[in-house]
This record gives C-alpha cells, sequence and structure tokens, in this order.
C-alpha cells in the first residue's frame, strides 16, 4: 500500500514557475514508477509526465515539454514537478500517481496506475 500526499500548488501569474511535490509513503519507493497527470473543469484527467523508478528516465506531453520537469529522490521518497514558463492553459488540479513495477517503465495510461494522491491545485492567471 502506498499512500501519496502533494503539495506546492498555488496560484501564479503566466510566465511565473511552481514546484509540485508528492511525497509517498512505505519503504518499496524506488519500485513503483510514478507520474503525474491533471485535470482541468470539464476536461478529462491527462497525462503530463512519467519517470520510471531509478529517475534515470523520463517523459512528457508534448504540451509540458521543454517547460516541465519530473524528477525523483528515491532516498525521501519524493517525486516533484518543476514547472516553469506556466500558461493560463495550465490550470488544472494536478495529481500524482504510483504503480509497482519490475522495469524501467513509464506508464502513460492513468488506468495502469493504482495509486493517487488527493491532487493540489495549479491556477495560472493571465
Amino acid at each position: 500500500q502506498v499512500q501519496l500526499v502533494e503539495s506546492g500548488g498555488g496560484l501564479v501569474q503566466a510566465g511565473g514557475s511552481l514546484r509540485l511535490s508528492c511525497a509517498a509513503s512505505g519503504r518499496t519507493f524506488s519500485t513503483y514508477t510514478m507520474g503525474w497527470f491533471r485535470q482541468a473543469p470539464g476536461k478529462e484527467r491527462e497525462f503530463v509526465a512519467g519517470i520510471t523508478r531509478s529517475g534515470r528516465n523520463t517523459y512528457y506531453s508534448s504540451s509540458v515539454k521543454g517547460r516541465f520537469t519530473i524528477s525523483r529522490d528515491n532516498a525521501k521518497n519524493t517525486v516533484s514537478l518543476q514547472m516553469n514558463s506556466l500558461k493560463p492553459e495550465d490550470t488544472a488540479v494536478y495529481y500524482c500517481a504510483a504503480k509497482w513495477v519490475a522495469g524501467p517503465t513509464i506508464l502513460i495510461n492513468q488506468y495502469e496506475y493504482d495509486y493517487w494522491g488527493q491532487g493540489t491545485q495549479v491556477t495560472v492567471s493571465s
């Protein structure tokens, strides 16, 4: 069982930056692939970024590539999302997700993840 708690959301002006963090419980965090998703009002939840167990490999949606950076610290059981050059269309509730995997896997399908945080609101004003 893994519990995930996001933090770091807030209100920021367009062009600004925010750093989201997700703290995970448990002693086997390094065996979980991690992902960040977001859901804007009236829209489906969408993949933002994913990272392998070791942190060596990452993958981003085209809408955030070059602006967002996902990273993890397995010693601290945390995964982070650094968001730069924020745009109003980045406004959403952001969720971190986890799934135990046997190898270096990144999952972009939300239905493949087993554990979710409660979400943190990010609002970007124009």
